[in-house]
């Protein structure tokens, strides 16, 4: 009798103790990934919303005057070029710094043809003999890190003939680059120049 009962005991035992090996929680595992997923992808498009915002931002801060409506558009690829100066302000002290001198730039049509060029003015001809001159009235901060600003530009000049005739406006914008040298300005260089690559779209406006 007493090695029936200890049988019986030692099968209920090994009955409770038979729990087979640990099962992952594959349900957990899945809703985690599912959570970085969602996360990670939340952040790419916060990030996309981001630069597109600031980009509509920008262009509507810059938006020309009513009246005039973009006739064509060029990108451009080229230098900005910066001089090492004095500046002997009065009242303060002489103190040197780089300062903006010219671009200096090949615009290029939609098929990526050569359509004219950017150069000291700031003035813009086009390959039709077509040349106009402006000055900045308004700018903003270029979205994108260490680029020069985004720019509206009042023509006052016009010579030749072309389709830069009814041109009014421009704005710079799409800015990539192009901003001043990294490099120490002081006496050792002074009057030294740089010339600092960059890429932009013009946009031209008039009637």
């Amino acid at each position: 009798m007493s090695l029936t009962v200890r049988k019986s005991e030692n099968s209920q035992c090994q009955k409770d103790l038979d729990i087979g090996p640990a099962k992952p929680a594959m349900g957990k595992i899945r809703g985690s990934w599912s959570v970085m997923w969602f996360g990670m992808r939340s952040f790419y498009v916060l990030l996309f919303l981001a630069f597109f915002s600031g980009q509509v931002l920008g262009e509507d801060l810059l938006a020309p005057p009513p009246g005039v409506h973009k006739l064509f558009e060029f990108s451009a690829d080229g230098m900005q070029i910066y001089r090492c100066w004095l500046d002997e302000q009065t009242g303060k002290p002489p103190a040197f710094g780089w300062v903006f001198e010219a671009p200096d730039a090949t615009l290029f049509d939609a098929q990526q043809q050569v359509a004219g060029t950017h150069f000291q003015g700031p003035s813009w001809k086009l390959k039709d003999g077509s040349e106009v001159s402006a000055e900045p009235i308004a700018k903003v901060d270029s979205p994108q890190p260490s680029s020069i600003p985004w720019l509206l530009l009042k023509v006052t000049t016009h010579q030749g003939k072309g389709s830069l005739d009814p041109v009014q406006f421009i704005r710079r914008v799409d800015t990539q680059g192009g901003t001043e040298p990294a490099e120490v300005c002081d006496a050792a260089h002074h009057n030294e120049r740089q010339r600092i690559p960059y890429s932009a779209t013009y946009e031209f406006f008039g009637p």
